[in-house]
């Protein structure tokens, strides 16, 4: 039977986002970043089990997640690697030993700092690539105008943005296809599953999103989280 099997990497330590601890335990509307994320996951009632992969040296986690404050149906995984894509290849691998992850059973990838994400968006991501050969992704369409800069940072010229998309997670695929697509990929060059899955010759499809689903990065991005997550709780 076809499992939906969410995986949250998480053993990054955010050096862009600037704060004393990585961005995803830092504190917003009174939960850290990854409660948030990992919250609104488990409310996904389709995804059987859902694996959060961090460092194996982590020293936060246990004390946002204690051993009986888990649903019976989320896991922590110590495997986290270098690279996102090394946490991700790592946590396929442990999946498949530790609870038997299938070739055929989907994966959700969702990064763990993005934590506006709604329900409605992966129900339509769930939807629309279910039936899907490859797998597929949440993004938005280009909406601004593309620059492309020079080593100055002067323009040198306005990228045509038909056709162009702006990718987000989660990102849905088949477990054997992304486990051959990571093993075959450049570890360090890879930023998402999806352009793995495309250096096999497979095209992924694009599945619209929401604007509220964007990746934490910078403090700004903090601050209008917290906007997001207070006006959904009244607080």
């Amino acid at each position: 039977m076809t499992r939906y099997v969410g995986l949250i990497p998480a053993a990054g330590i955010g050096a862009r986002f600037g704060a004393a601890c990585p961005k995803q335990y830092v504190k917003l509307a009174g939960k850290t970043v990854l409660e948030h994320t990992v919250s609104r996951l488990t409310k996904i009632s389709v995804i059987d089990l859902l694996l959060i992969v961090v460092a194996e040296q982590d020293d936060y986690i246990d004390s946002i997640y204690p051993a009986a404050a888990l649903p019976a149906h989320v896991h922590i995984l110590r495997c986290g690697g270098v690279t996102r894509a090394q946490t991700v290849r790592n946590g396929i691998a442990q999946a498949q030993q530790q609870f038997g992850l299938q070739d055929n059973d989907w994966l959700l990838v969702h990064d763990a700092a993005r934590c506006c994400v709604s329900a409605d968006s992966v129900q339509r991501l769930l939807a629309a690539t279910h039936n899907h050969a490859v797998g597929g992704l949440l993004a938005l369409p280009v909406a601004d105008t593309l620059k492309q800069a020079d080593a100055a940072q002067h323009v040198c010229c306005t990228v045509n943005r038909a056709g162009l998309w702006q990718a987000q997670t989660p990102q849905m695929f088949r477990a054997g296809i992304l486990a051959r697509a990571l093993a075959q990929a450049d570890l360090e060059a890879i930023t998402d599953e999806s352009s793995a899955v495309e250096m096999l010759g497979l095209a992924p499809l694009l599945v619209s999103g929401d604007v509220c689903n964007f990746k934490l990065t910078s403090a700004q991005d903090a601050m209008l989280a917290t906007y997001f997550l207070q006006q959904e709780t009244g607080e």
